[in-house]
């Protein structure tokens, strides 16, 4: 049965998807308690989308079948979810309560589930030596990226962000896994070097466009977290650099305010969404999809999985704010 979207794979192989989960949970079964509070982690943060089918439409670009790629739908699982839990740690306001037995606990699952399972499933694999090392060293790669781009994202500040800064910080938390994602799963498929770094662009630019898409539903969720917690996003950049140094000012004092005051926040969503910032934005979400086509023009293929990536990225790029959106 030939799937017409990611989405149509994802159903198709959710109950494999499901049952792999489950095997590499049992690669804990030595250390039951950490068992436990990995499957609990795993089974209280559900994502709207499913794109842990990514290394299955990747190895199956490269070979024509999905299947021996399951066990890295789960490492992709594992890292998002680990990431966004720390990620909720960080922006609530107990959160340093380490006192807290529950708070312990979810950060032992995180720090079990992050990076040493990850690890266990590829040393599982039925790979050459040289393969799984490999695969390893990509998980490393992108924990000490992602942590660089995390701590950008942390410690930004609106009074000197640029598009350019704001980009390299989404380089960091979104586009390395998405480029770890894709490298493994093209390495599992056996692909040469050059086409592993290939994907591994196409993960890259990926995660940009992810990074920008998640932004808006941000905004159209009415939810406003990145407001709430002060983040630095690509469209506040896009703003600030349009606007004159006067009017500058008073959105970097929005800002600051937005964290806790739902008028600023009202305010400074106007602002994001005024015709000229949006269209900036807008510019720049299409340059990345003219790139990641690009990227899989060059690349090739199966054609089946790569009109899937393709309608993926057209998806993702689509700009769903408009000016009305903040009234």
């Amino acid at each position: 049965m030939t799937a017409s979207t990611y989405a149509d794979l994802y159903h198709r192989m959710a109950a494999d998807i499901d049952a792999e989960r489950e095997s590499v949970l049992d690669l804990l079964s030595p250390a039951p308690s950490v068992r436990a509070v990995v499957a609990k982690l795993l089974r209280e943060r559900t994502f709207a989308y499913p794109l842990s089918v990514l290394p299955l439409i990747v190895h199956a670009a490269e070979t024509g079948s999905p299947a021996p790629a399951l066990p890295l739908t789960v490492v992709h699982d594992l890292w998002w979810t680990t990431a966004c839990r720390l990620d909720d740690l960080a922006d609530s306001p107990d959160g340093q309560e380490t006192a807290d037995p529950e708070v312990n606990q979810t950060l032992l699952a995180i720090v079990a589930a992050g990076t040493p399972l990850p690890l266990l499933i590829v040393q599982t694999l039925r790979v050459p030596g040289p393969i799984r090392a490999a695969l390893s060293a990509e998980v490393a790669r992108c924990w000490v990226a992602a942590a660089e781009g995390q701590l950008r994202d942390i410690e930004g500040e609106a009074v000197t962000a640029t598009r350019s800064s704001v980009r390299n910080t989404y380089l960091g938390k979104s586009g390395a896994p998405f480029a770890m994602i894709t490298a493994m799963a093209a390495r599992l498929a056996g692909a040469e070097e050059r086409r592993v770094a290939g994907w591994r662009s196409f993960g890259e630019v990926f995660g940009l466009i992810w990074q920008l898409f998640n932004d808006q539903e941000d905004i159209l969720s009415g939810r406003f977290e990145d407001l709430r917690n002060g983040t630095v996003t690509y469209l506040l950049a896009c703003c600030l650099e349009q606007a004159p140094p006067d009017s500058a000012r008073r959105l970097t004092d929005l800002h600051s305010a937005a964290k806790s005051s739902a008028p600023a926040r009202s305010a400074l969503t106007r602002e994001l969404l005024a015709p000229a910032v949006l269209a900036t934005y807008t510019q720049h979400c299409e340059e990345l999809q003219r790139r990641a086509h690009r990227i899989l023009d060059e690349l090739g293929g199966t054609e089946e999985y790569l009109t899937l990536l393709r309608d993926l990225v057209d998806q993702a790029s689509r700009v769903l704010l408009r000016t009305d959106t903040a009234a």
